[in-house]
């Protein structure tokens, strides 16, 4: 077997093999992370260090999974979000940086918008249960319900809301029907958008490996927009607020859905870090 006389060897040989294969080179550091059980700046203060011949075959064969087009989440179980590791498999999205900065909108307009701080929030379509989850956690007066249309997802954001011990009231069910009934004040979803005709441009990592369910949507990837325009109106309280994610190229469409929905309401589309449209506030006002 091949060996390494430090932890500085494994990630010189990981980055060059990853890049060998088309890879980025990067995952050969969280690979590392997860084999040493440390962070980021653990591992840069372990470069000398010596990994253990059950360290060295883990690592190896981890690297050469990723290698092989898994994507490197899936095969260490876990991705960074908002600050904290969540538990990610095959049954949900991997949580990508854009949406940490919807969940930084939502937090920043909340003392803005509301006077009191006992509000209900619904996040709708949660997948690893990242949102509800981080929203949760920093807002802990929030009473949160996690919808989502599949179970298996549902499993494994329970199992986040258990490690990290967020209080979330998850539930089965599409869109707003598990919320029948019920008022909100805070409304957030990252749902499906991918047009089915965008395959063609799409990495074959996250083809064959993520949920298709939690990628692709009908009318262009613009119909769970539009359904929650409609549906929404009966669910909100006065004021509300309604945060999305969204493609890129939707935000104009998907802002008419809401401000047709919602004539009186403020509806803005905010641009993401790397400056893209990438999300959608509506915020209902008394």
């Amino acid at each position: 077997m091949m060996t390494y006389k430090n932890v500085n060897e494994a990630l010189e040989w990981a980055s060059s093999f990853l890049m060998d294969n088309g890879r980025e080179p990067t995952a050969a550091r969280i690979v590392m992370q997860h084999v040493l059980g440390t962070s980021y700046s653990g591992v840069m203060l372990h470069l000398q260090s010596e990994l253990t011949a059950e360290q060295q075959k883990k690592f190896k064969a981890l690297i050469e999974e990723h290698a092989s087009g898994r994507p490197v989440q899936y095969c260490v179980g876990s991705e960074e979000f908002y600050g904290r590791s969540f538990i990610v498999d095959e049954s949900v999205l991997i949580p990508r940086p854009e949406t940490e900065e919807l969940v930084f909108g939502t937090i920043n307009r909340i003392p803005k918008l509301f006077q009191h701080q006992t509000l209900k929030l619904a996040d709708i379509g949660t997948g690893s249960g990242a949102i509800a989850i981080s929203m949760k956690m920093e807002c802990p007066e929030l009473t949160v319900i996690a919808t989502d249309l599949s179970k298996e997802a549902l499993a494994t954001a329970q199992k986040n809301a258990q490690r990290l011990e967020a209080d979330i009231d998850f539930r089965l069910g599409d869109l707003t029907a598990p919320l029948a009934g019920e008022k909100f004040d805070i409304v957030l979803s990252n749902p499906p958008y991918i047009a089915f005709d965008e395959v063609q441009v799409m990495s074959s990592v996250v083809l064959e490996h993520e949920p298709h369910s939690a990628l692709f949507a009908e009318e262009e990837g613009l119909i769970l927009y539009r359904q929650l325009a409609e549906q929404l109106p009966a669910c909100m309280n006065r004021p509300a607020l309604i945060g999305l994610e969204i493609g890129y190229t939707q935000g104009e469409k998907v802002a008419k859905f809401f401000q047709d929905s919602f004539p009186q309401a403020t509806v803005s589309i905010e641009k993401d870090i790397n400056g893209k449209p990438r999300m959608i506030f509506c915020e209902i006002h008394v």
